[in-house]
């Protein structure tokens, strides 16, 4: 890594943070003293694989948007949200593989949500499961009923 300002390669780290997703690090060049500002990624290491054959890279945000999304005006706190979503990375991080089917992912999602609130459950499943219509929908309760009191 070079100074922006300068070019010099000789810098030395005059500060740390951790912002979530990436490493922050304020910098300081030994050339000419201007201070400027670096970010470290870590470069995912598991893949998605999609239904349509794609692969991507496993993203925790666009996990936590769609249980945000299925949980909205729900008494469900965030709590529980991001444990849910740590459950489910935790979950395919352990499966110790560098690739998941997105349908490995979905289920996962599903039957926690299955546990915490039946609405949210419902939400999910409409877009992960892809129900068109309302005798889908009824046939998915009528999974997550039975799913509830023993049977299948």
């Amino acid at each position: 890594m070079v100074c922006p300002h300068c070019g010099h390669g000789n810098h030395k780290v005059i500060d740390t943070r951790d912002t979530g997703d990436a490493i922050r690090r304020r910098r300081e060049c030994q050339q000419c003293g201007q201070r400027f500002t670096s970010y470290e990624h870590v470069a995912p290491s598991l893949l998605v694989i999609k239904r349509d054959g794609r692969r991507e890279p496993f993203d925790r945000q666009k996990l936590l948007a769609g249980l945000r999304i299925a949980t909205a005006k729900r008494p469900i706190s965030s709590e529980i949200v991001e444990e849910i979503a740590r459950f489910v990375e935790e979950s395919v991080s352990g499966l110790g593989k560098a690739e998941v089917n997105s349908e490995i992912i979905g289920n996962l999602v599903l039957d926690r949500l299955a546990q915490v609130d039946q609405v949210a459950y419902i939400r999910f499943a409409s877009v992960y499961l892809d129900l068109h219509d309302a005798f889908e929908v009824r046939s998915e309760l009528d999974r997550l009923i039975g799913r509830q009191t023993g049977g299948s």
